[in-house]
């Protein structure tokens, strides 16, 4: 069961390096944004599958914190990107 969840990881971090190409290129700032919501994802589920690969339940936190941190972000490029298209002054 190890092996497979370890698998995944690495097909997952395969994954990561496609939105990193992404992010440098991106032609637009909402692809960058897009793919960088992806890091995240997979991120979180990087750590847990490492939590339940390695039996360490704190990567479930740092995943519960990765998760907000990411919709934090996403919320805030929003939120500027609409700013920018209205013309309004934060």
């Amino acid at each position: 069961m190890t092996q497979t969840l370890l698998l995944f990881v690495v097909v997952l971090l395969a994954s990561m390096v496609a939105g990193l190409i992404r992010v440098k290129r991106g032609p637009t700032s909402s692809d960058r944004m897009l793919a960088a919501q992806l890091m995240g994802t997979t991120g979180v589920a990087i750590l847990l599958l490492l939590s339940e690969a390695i039996s360490r339940p704190a990567l479930l936190d740092v995943a519960l914190v990765f998760a907000l941190l990411a919709a934090v972000t996403g919320i805030a490029f929003v939120q500027r990107y609409h700013a920018m298209e209205t013309g309004e002054q934060e």
